[in-house]
């Protein structure tokens, strides 16, 4: 990489000591580099709204916050401009399909070697896409699955999060009061969110996104119901 160029870049992990690894891993990679740390998915939100360009995102799937791949979905609704990398314990085909299907500029295996992880990141710094060279994407492709995330994939942010809302039970008030939006801007959403998944009631919604694993995060405890 070069080294007049300045990199900002957040690792997001709920565990310390795999930051750390991670940390020291990408360091290496820059003369000038400056990287932020986040142990939940609020903190990376809060690092992101406080303004400044970062120019990549390392992403647990599972992390306090955020379950399954409604991060993702959500990070590349909300900060299209901004690549993801996914850095997961699992090395499943279908499940490094799904993170490509959704936006993901890449998908690093903790498994892997710290060389492999800095050619990852420096192919996606690089404007390109990576995933492990051994693992065969092609033949985890399923038609019907591929469809459903694309669709999801037209989701804007808060219709993601209010899906997520609906996935956890919560009525119509309280999806409101939890974006601190009317009712009617919700009954807005949720109509939105039943045409571009191509459903007819806020059941099926929820039954489709159960199907590719989304889960938000139940309401914030702090929030009366």
């Amino acid at each position: 990489m070069s080294d007049i160029t300045f990199y900002r870049l957040v690792i997001a992990d709920d565990h310390p000591l795999f930051r750390g690894a991670m940390r020291e891993a990408v360091a290496g990679l820059f003369e000038k580099v400056e990287i932020a740390e986040a142990g939940s998915f609020d903190q990376i939100s809060e690092i992101l709204d406080r303004g400044g360009d970062v120019d990549l995102i390392l992403l647990d799937l599972a992390m306090p916050g955020v379950r399954g791949f409604s991060g993702l979905l959500y990070l590349r609704a909300q900060y299209p401009s901004v690549p993801v990398v996914v850095v997961s314990a699992t090395d499943d085909p279908g499940v490094i399909r799904r993170c490509m299907d959704f936006g993901a500029a890449g998908y690093i295996p903790k498994t892997l070697g710290v060389d492999v992880m800095r050619q990852g990141i420096t192919a996606v710094l690089q404007g390109g896409l990576w995933t492990p060279p051994d693992i065969d994407l092609d033949s985890s492709a399923d038609p019907e699955a591929s469809a459903a995330l694309a669709r999801f994939a037209t989701l804007t942010p808060q219709q993601v999060r209010v899906l997520m809302m609906l996935s956890e039970g919560l009525l119509n008030k309280q999806i409101a009061y939890e974006l601190s939006v009317s009712e009617a801007t919700v009954k807005a959403h949720v109509s939105a969110i039943l045409q571009k998944l191509g459903v007819e009631s806020r059941t099926q919604a929820v039954i489709a996104a159960s199907k590719i694993e989304i889960q938000w995060p139940p309401a914030t405890a702090a929030a009366p119901h």
